[in-house]
């Protein structure tokens, strides 16, 4: 199991003069940690100002990922065409960039306790909540991204540092994301319906 801080990998990959990037290599790179790693990395992103349709590209490997968490499988797991695919490093190094303090700090604050909320049953309890996330995060919501991007990025913190007050608390997020995504909703639809009772004659 490696010993170098995840802050310190993540820096690595903005770093490193390679042009090319690839998620084989960030799983080989967070070792052990690769599960929660990447769930880390992927809900920080989604938590940043990015393109319209990113949330949705950003949310594949949380969807692929956090499934085998909720199995309880060892060794992450990914299709060729997504783990081979060459990501160029010049675009990505902003983004590590920006990423690297965040996880620095969340390391100084995170600390093993609550232990007993990390057995089997606890760590596919976080892989159950991560895959409903993702799930919200593939629907093209504008700014529907945060909040899950925030909850998922939390439980994986709490996955790795085995930090059972951070996982509560990002159950607590779990549940206003939730919250939050059926007010808006509801919100929309009361507006669509009003719109289409406007239109004299349609109905």
């Amino acid at each position: 199991m490696s010993t170098e801080r995840l802050s310190d990998v993540i820096e690595s990959f903005g770093e490193d003069e390679r042009p090319v990037l690839t998620v084989d290599e960030m799983l080989e790179r967070f070792d052990s940690r690769a599960f929660g790693a990447v769930l880390l990395v992927c809900g920080l992103l989604n938590c940043l100002p990015l393109p319209p349709g990113s949330s949705t590209i950003l949310s594949l490997p949380i969807l692929l990922l956090a499934p085998q968490i909720a199995w309880g499988a060892d060794v992450p797991w990914l299709p060729r065409s997504i783990a081979a695919r060459p990501l160029r490093r010049d675009s990505l190094r902003g983004l590590f960039r920006k990423l690297t303090p965040v996880v620095r700090r969340l390391e100084v604050v995170t600390r093993p306790r609550l232990r007993i909320l990390f057995g089997p049953v606890g760590e596919r309890l976080i892989g159950v909540v991560c895959t409903l996330l993702a799930l919200v995060l593939v629907l093209p919501i504008p700014l529907g991204n945060l909040a899950p991007g925030a909850t998922v990025a939390v439980l994986a913190m709490a996955l790795l540092q085995r930090d059972g007050l951070l996982a509560l608390l990002g159950y607590l997020m779990a549940a206003v994301s939730v919250g939050l995504l059926a007010l808006s909703a509801g919100v929309v639809t009361a507006a669509v319906q009003r719109l289409l009772h406007m239109i004299p004659g349609l109905f």
